[in-house]
């Protein structure tokens, strides 16, 4: 049967990458794009999709939340997550996610997935509970994925570099572009997302503190007060680079450095 999808991802490159790839796979229809999770919901709800591919870090409603807004309206759609952050993979399971990907998607798991999503639809039993083999592979999945990269390639001019991790300062997304700023040096990135970059980096260490920028906590050298209650960050480069914080993150960094 062909799918109608809805594809939810806060970065347009991640989306069209997404649906890039659905139709290379085929028996697919995009029938919309949300850039949003407040937009997602009312997209659900108004073009009643057979499955939506849904990103977790979203401005707004992350999708997590865009999920259990969908169920408490009982529609219809499944759901599957699309991300870099496989230590979200439990929960979105806990939500009757139908299956979950990881970013860069493989062309052979977004077939599985939706060979999954067919079957589900398929079937006249009630969405299933959180089953004990899903639990299992998800477990299993997180465990092998949980290590990150100590060094970066960035491409300087015509050579790549090889940079610690724990150098690096920030990296900022402009024009599909990823920058990268590290102590010793400043070039690009392969990663065609920051989603992708962050997912190879500590978490604990490396924030996404704007949909544009992605710094390193231990790299921050002063921290200015901005309207309503946000933050500009101070960066400890030679330019001493000023990064916005979304309001998302403020509250996330308040607490952490008890602001």
């Amino acid at each position: 049967m062909d799918l109608r999808a809805l594809v939810v991802d806060d970065e347009q490159l991640a989306r069209e990458e997404l649906c890039f790839l659905l139709a290379q796979v085929g028996g697919v229809t995009v029938i919309g794009q949300a850039a949003n999770g407040i937009e997602a919901v009312g997209l659900i709800e108004d073009l009643a999709p057979d499955v939506v591919f849904l990103d977790v870090q979203m401005p707004g409603i992350n999708g997590f939340e865009v999920a259990r807004q969908a169920l408490n309206r009982q529609a219809t759609a499944e759901l599957v997550f699309v991300t870099a952050y496989d230590r979200y993979a439990i929960e979105g399971f806990q939500v009757n996610a139908v299956d979950y990907l990881l970013k860069p998607v493989d062309t052979a798991r977004l077939e599985q997935a939706l060979q999954r999503t067919r079957r589900r639809l398929q079937s006249d039993r009630p969405r299933p509970e959180l089953a004990n083999e899903d639990l299992e592979r998800i477990v299993k999945l997180v465990t092998e994925r949980q290590t990150w990269r100590e060094r970066l390639a960035v491409k300087v001019g015509e050579r790549f570099l090889l940079v610690d991790a724990d150098d690096l300062i920030y990296a900022s997304l402009a024009d599909d572009v990823i920058t990268v700023v590290a102590s010793s040096t400043t070039g690009t990135s392969n990663y065609r997302t920051l989603d992708e970059l962050q997912a190879h980096l500590d978490p604990g260490v490396f924030w996404r503190v704007h949909r544009s920028y992605l710094v390193n906590i231990n790299k921050i050298k002063e921290i200015v007060p901005w309207f309503s209650r946000n933050y500009i960050l101070k960066m400890n480069d030679g330019k001493a680079t000023e990064i916005p914080v979304s309001r998302s993150q403020t509250k996330r960094l308040r607490d952490y450095l008890r602001l």
